[in-house]
């Protein structure tokens, strides 16, 4: 069996701890787990975790963090929802946009900096409605 990876946080240094969602959200809670830095509430450092797994969603984040991620989602994701791309073509526009691999290519992994470059490059896009044929060739 595989040794569970330690996740640690990275404004403290403590270590995240898996529990459920309502320990974080409440009765607002619609079920599920996030890991949450020890040091919560006084580090208010978390990430959910993908459904029936214990894989994390994407790095530990503050509050700041977390708005800036979810901002970056509701613009980026009007790309496929709108048929610029589909949403696997999407991902691999910003993959391609910042010269990441796929798996860095996920808003969870993104800190403000990248997220402030995916809103301005998803903008552009939905301003236009297209992604550039330079860029649309590399998807």
């Amino acid at each position: 069996m595989k040794k569970p990876k330690i996740i640690r946080c990275p404004y403290c240094g403590g270590t995240a701890i898996l529990r459920d969602a309502s320990f974080v959200y409440g009765t607002h809670s619609h079920g599920g787990q996030v890991y949450v830095c020890s040091h919560y509430p006084s580090c208010n450092s978390y990430v959910g975790v993908h459904p029936g797994t214990r894989t994390p969603k994407g790095t530990l984040a503050n509050r700041e963090l977390r708005q800036k991620r979810i901002q970056a989602h509701r613009i980026f994701d009007e790309i496929w929802k709108q048929g610029i791309l589909s949403k696997a073509e999407a991902y691999r526009w910003v993959a391609d946009k910042f010269c990441l691999t796929e798996k860095q290519a996920h808003i969870g992994q993104f800190s403000n900096y990248m997220c402030d470059q995916l809103i301005q490059a998803s903008a552009d896009v939905l301003k236009n409605n297209h992604i550039p044929c330079r860029l649309r060739a590399a998807s």
